[in-house]
Parts: C-alpha cells; sequence; structure tokens
C-alpha cells in the first residue's frame, strides 16, 4: 500500500528498498560507461583507424552531449512523465551502447556515442529524484548510501572491468556489457516503477497552462555546456588560451552561459531552474558537489596515468589499484548513512573534506619506489572520506525545496558533479604538463657534462632520470593543489543547515 506521506513516491504498493535497488541499476551501468572505455582507447583507436588524438573524440562526444542534457532532464522528466522519460533514457542508452559496438568507423563510433550521452545524461536526476520522492526524510541517508554506492564504485571498477575485458575478449564487450544490464533495468522498471498521481496531476497542470517552450535556454544551454566541454577537454592539448581556437571557444562559452543565467532568471518557464539557487542549502550543496566531482574524477585518471606512465603498470593492474578503494567504500557507504541521522550533515561533509586533503597530502609524498599496495593504499585513503561527503550532502541537498522541484534540483546537482569532474581533469592534465616543464628546467640546471662523465655513466641516462623525476614531481604537485582545495572548501560545510529529523520534504 502506497505511503500517503509521500505523495510522489515512485514505489508505489511495493516497498520503497526494492524501487532503490532498481534504479541503481542504470545508474551503476551509466557511471560506469564514464570510465570504462578509458584503458580500452587504444585498442579502439586501433580498431578504427584513427590517430591516438582523435581517439579522445570518443570521450568528449559522451561528456558534451551528457553535458547538454544534465541541466535539462528536470524538465523533460516533467513534461514527459518521470517514468516515460526514465525508461527513455535507459533504452537510447543501450541501444547506442549496442551500437557503439559495431560502429564500422570513427564517425559513427562519435554519433553514437553522442546519443548514449543523451540517453546516459537523464537518468541520474531523474532517480535522484525518485529518491527524494520515494523516503522519508529519516530514512533518506540509508537510502541514499545504497545509491552513493554505484555512484562512487562504478568509476572505480570500470578501468579495471575494462581492462580485463579488453585483454581478455575484445573492446566491443566494453560496450556490449550493457545490453543485459539495460533489459533487466528496463524490465524491473515496467513493472515496479510506479509515477503517483501526485505526479501526474503536476504533469496535467503544467501542460494545461500551456507548454511554453524555452527555446533560447535550450539553445544557451547547448552552445554554452558545449563548448564549455570543448574547452575543458581540448584546453591543455591546444596549449591553452595561446589557441586561437580555445580562445575564441572560451569566449563563447562566457557569453552564452552569462546569457542563459540572465535568461533564465527571468522566463516563466525556465529550462533550467536557476531560482533554486536562492535557497542557501542547495546553492551550498551545489559547491561542495562541484568540488567533490573535481576531486573524486581528476584523482581518478591520475593515479592509473601515473602507475601506466612511470611505473610500468598494465591497463588491469592500473585498474585495480582504483578498484580497491571502490571496495572500500562499499563497507563504509552504510556506516555514513547509519551516522548521518545521530550527526549533523554539515559536520560530516567538513570532516570528509578535511580527511580527504590530508589523504591527498600523503600521496604528494609518495616516490616510484612504491608498491602495489602503497599505490592502493594511498587510494583507499582517499575515498573512505567519500561517502560522508556523498550520503550528507544528500540528506540536506533537498531542504527548502518544494517538492514538484526535485527532479530540477536532481538535475542541476548532477550537472555540477559533471562539471567538477571536468574542469578537475582539466585542470589537473594542465597543471601536469607546466609543472612537469618546470621542475624539467629546474633540474637541467645541476646536470652538466662533469656529472658522472668520465666515470661511465651515459649521460642519455641521465637525460632520462631527469624526465622522470619531472614527471613524478608535477603528479605530487597536483596532488598538493588538490589537497589544498579539500582543506580550503572544508569550512564551506559548516554553512549548510542544521537537518532536522522528521522535517518534511521541501521544507
Amino acid at each position: 500500500m502506497a505511503n500517503p506521506d509521500l505523495p510522489r513516491s515512485a514505489a508505489g504498493p511495493n516497498s520503497p528498498w526494492l524501487l532503490a535497488i532498481i534504479v541503481s541499476i542504470a545508474t551503476f551501468m551509466e557511471v560506469l560507461d564514464t570510465t570504462i572505455a578509458n584503458v580500452a582507447l587504444r585498442h579502439i583507436a586501433g580498431s578504427l583507424a584513427a590517430s591516438q588524438d582523435e581517439s579522445t573524440y570518443i570521450l568528449t562526444s559522451y561528456l558534451v552531449s551528457n553535458a547538454v542534457v544534465l541541466p535539462i532532464s528536470g524538465w523533460l522528466s516533467n513534461v514527459i512523465g518521470r517514468k516515460r522519460f526514465y525508461m527513455g533514457c535507459v533504452t537510447i542508452f543501450t541501444l547506442s551502447s549496442v551500437a557503439c559496438a559495431f560502429a564500422p568507423n570513427l564517425g559513427m563510433m562519435l554519433f553514437f556515442r553522442v546519443l548514449q550521452g543523451i540517453g546516459g545524461g537523464g537518468l541520474a536526476p531523474t532517480e535522484q529524484s525518485i529518491f527524494a520522492d520515494s523516503f522519508t526524510p529519516k530514512q533518506r541517508a540509508l537510502a541514499f548510501a545504497m545509491y552513493g554506492i554505484t555512484v562512487v564504485t562504478a568509476p572505480a571498477i570500470g578501468p579495471v572491468l575494462g581492462g580485463w575485458l579488453t585483454d581478455n575478449y575484445s573492446w566491443e564487450w566494453v560496450f556490449l556489457i550493457n545490453l543485459p544490464v539495460g533489459i533487466v533495468s528496463l524490465g524491473l522498471t515496467w513493472w515496479f516503477v510506479y509515477d503517483s498521481e501526485k505526479v501526474k496531476e503536476d504533469r496535467r497542470k503544467l501542460l494545461a497552462k500551456g507548454l511554453k517552450i524555452d527555446y533560447v535556454g535550450f539553445a544557451l544551454i547547448i552552445l554554452g555546456f558545449g563548448v564549455l566541454q570543448i574547452v575543458l577537454d581540448r584546453f591543455e592539448r591546444d596549449d591553452g588560451f595561446s589557441s586561437p581556437f580555445i580562445s575564441v571557444m572560451t569566449a563563447i562559452c562566457v557569453v552564452s552561459l552569462v546569457a542563459l543565467v540572465i535568461w533564465e532568471l527571468i522566463v516563466d518557464q525556465p529550462v533550467m531552474n536557476l531560482r533554486l539557487f536562492r535557497n542557501r542549502a542547495f546553492a551550498i550543496s551545489n559547491i561542495v558537489m562541484f568540488t567533490f566531482g573535481f576531486i573524486i574524477i581528476s584523482t581518478t585518471q591520475l593515479l592509473p596515468q601515473l602507475t601506466q606512465d612511470l611505473m610500468g603498470y598494465d591497463a588491469t593492474t592500473a585498474g585495480l589499484t582504483l578498484g580497491l578503494g571502490g571496495l572500500a567504500t562499499i563497507f563504509i557507504m552504510p556506516i555514513a548513512g547509519l551516522i548521518t541521522g545521530p550527526i549533523q550533515p554539515r559536520y560530516l561533509v567538513c570532516m570528509a573534506l578535511t580527511g580527504t586533503g590530508f589523504a591527498l597530502w600523503h600521496t604528494s609524498g609518495v616516490d616510484l619506489n612504491i608498491s602495489f599496495w602503497d599505490v592502493s593504499l594511498s587510494r583507499m585513503l582517499q575515498v573512505i572520506w567519500l561517502p560522508f561527503i556523498f550520503i550528507p550532502l544528500s540528506a540536506v541537498q533537498f531542504i527548502g525545496v518544494p517538492p514538484d522541484k526535485n527532479p530540477d534540483a536532481s538535475a542541476i546537482i548532477n550537472l555540477m558533479r559533471n562539471l567538477g569532474g571536468g574542469w578537475g581533469v582539466s585542470v589537473a592534465t594542465t597543471q601536469l604538463q607546466w609543472r612537469e616543464q618546470f621542475h624539467h628546467a629546474r633540474l637541467v640546471e645541476h646536470v652538466t657534462p662533469y656529472n658522472g662523465y668520465g666515470y661511465g655513466i651515459d649521460l642519455s641516462a641521465i637525460a632520462r632520470a631527469v624526465t622522470t623525476q619531472a614527471a613524478i614531481l608535477s603528479y605530487l604537485d597536483v596532488f598538493t593543489l588538490l589537497s589544498v582545495v579539500a582543506f580550503l572548501l572544508a569550512p564551506v560545510a559548516l554553512l549548510l543547515p542544521r537537518a532536522e529529523k522528521g522535517a518534511a520534504a521541501g521544507h
């Protein structure tokens, strides 16, 4: 029997905990796909006769379309109907995944990756909206702990699974693995997920007003966020602002996003509800979520890259260093969910950001003599704090948000996490290049023909050692930078509002 206190619940007569498991399946599939293709990129490029530089568009095309759909997914969910929109996203994502596996050339691969990003972009916001509507405030922290396991562990498992599938089968299975998962998700959603009468009534009221499509908002979102993702992806490879392409794209991005903010605040039916930022809990939650993405996604790329480039790890072993950290979060997530009630979320988030800062500071002191287990331990120290960011934040981010605006709020929060990840990867990649050049120049100053010359030491070996040392120092500098970001943000978390036990959603 449906809970009368949760008129927007998607569980219907079923247990909301069963619902939590069902809607997490597609999230795991989508989040997994953001990292699973990374380790197979060289194999995909070779099969499609694409250069290494061209192959990166396989990742970028997905991220661009994903970034465009995320901010409008809340509006689309309200207009189309939440269950219908969700199942449509799962269908598009699954079919385009299969199409990617059979793409005959790079052009078709990019087209199907764009479709895949469109389908994937609507999943997480809709699912978070379902969670917020289907659980009481007392249950919400533990429910989001279940959901958080998929969000945090999937990026860690992705490189391991992608490397194993590529090494033992073929890169096509990186995409084909989504087919059975998608079919299961669609079947269970059809049978067990409901659009409540309240959700249907809200949709009817919206359509009865006369649907005014925000074409200007749509255009500015596509232009602003699409170009932003391109700039973030190509900034380092195109040599930053010294590139006319990057400079022009940045100008277009800034103008588009500024215009978007102004337009969405004055239009009657905005496609992206920026008025929600007037709510303190929501605004601060987005700041923290942006930093969450900035740190976790950039470190997810940095560690495998370091171990493969400088320590000689293969793709599978490099992925395992992340996978062990992902296993640690599985055990920590329920604990974070249980203590979020007794302990105020703002204190937990502040503690977690401080702990993350110390973990990254520890990583900034490693060297190339560390073992596989040392690298894995370093990763574990970083990610054990993530549940204490994600779960408490999930408990407070909807405070003050009207229940019928939950889809809009979820869309923006997920967008901020993805934008944070894009910024994090771009900043980390750029800093690696700049700091390596800096350290290389400083180290070369101390290398002369007399350093070992005459003692049978090959100068070319010294040059290789200098290059390797400069590279590892650049990685350590980036980890130091990320630790400073975590330390600086920790006090901001204390501005989050107090979560009252039993407070009604949207109050």
